[in-house]
């Protein structure tokens, strides 16, 4: 029987050279779904925005959402480790907010770790974090919490002063104490050179397949989103069967009229 995930468990499996398995997702249902499939890693995302709350961003999301869908991820799973996203506004301002931040969350859902966006900017602040017993993931390129700043969700670290500047943002969260550091949408070469000098583990999303771990989100796996990112391979292609099912039923339903 598959023992409990842990940070311990995602260092031991990067220096043996195992690769590890990250999935969003939401509730307790899909939690079990992907402990059967075989997840490691079940990471809570502010994605939940976008891809169940309907907003156009994840900016709106609140911690009280967070706290919803990561105790109900929490309730289950057995084994998988649960990381819950720190929402935009609820951990910029200070170590000392983001402190207040997670222990609530943790405290509320019972979850293993918490993310936070940004590089050396936020080292202090997972320093702090980290000397205080919680286990932090950072998240570096792609920041959707930064949309707004960038304008859109285009890769990064393409020119190589942007390039070197990620680099060093993942060698400073490593080095203030995280466990795990997200690489989203940057150069496979960038993402190689930041996992083989970096002695946490790396997890990509859309950033080649030298990293220690990879994470995708739930709706795009699975094909139930409607616009599906270029780097996603959808394993199903659920969004259509569903829409068949239904217009099925309502053919049958209209049918009795």
């Amino acid at each position: 029987m598959k023992k409990k995930t842990t940070a311990a468990t995602l260092l031991a499996a990067k220096n043996a050279q195992q690769p590890q398995v990250w999935l969003t997702a939401y509730d307790a249902g899909a939690a079990r779904m992907a402990e059967e499939a075989g997840v490691d890693v079940i990471l809570v995302g502010d994605s939940v925005g976008m891809v169940n709350l309907g907003y156009d961003s994840t900016i709106p999301v609140t911690v009280d959402d967070m706290i919803l869908h990561t105790a109900a991820v929490v309730r289950g799973r057995t084994k998988a480790w649960v990381v819950c996203d720190l929402p935009f506004g609820s951990y910029q301002q200070s170590p000392a907010q983001a402190l207040k931040t997670s222990a609530h969350i943790l405290q509320l859902t019972g979850c293993d770790a918490v993310k936070l966006e940004g590089g050396k900017p936020m080292a202090d602040t997972v320093r702090f974090l980290s000397e205080r017993g919680i286990a932090v993931v950072g998240h570096v390129g792609l920041t959707p919490q930064s949309v707004k700043q960038f304008g859109n969700y285009k890769q990064r670290g393409k020119n190589q002063e942007e390039s070197q500047n990620i680099y060093d943002d993942a060698l400073a969260l490593a080095d203030a104490g995280a466990v795990a550091v997200v690489l989203e949408c940057i150069p496979e070469q960038l993402a190689a050179k930041i996992t083989n000098n970096i002695n946490i583990p790396t997890v990509g999303i859309g950033a080649g397949s030298a990293c220690d771990a990879q994470v995708l989100v739930w709706h795009d796996v699975l094909g139930l989103s409607e616009h599906t990112p270029p780097f996603v391979k959808p394993y199903a292609h659920l969004r259509q069967d569903a829409v068949t099912a239904i217009q099925n039923w309502v053919a049958d339903v209209r049918k009795q009229a």
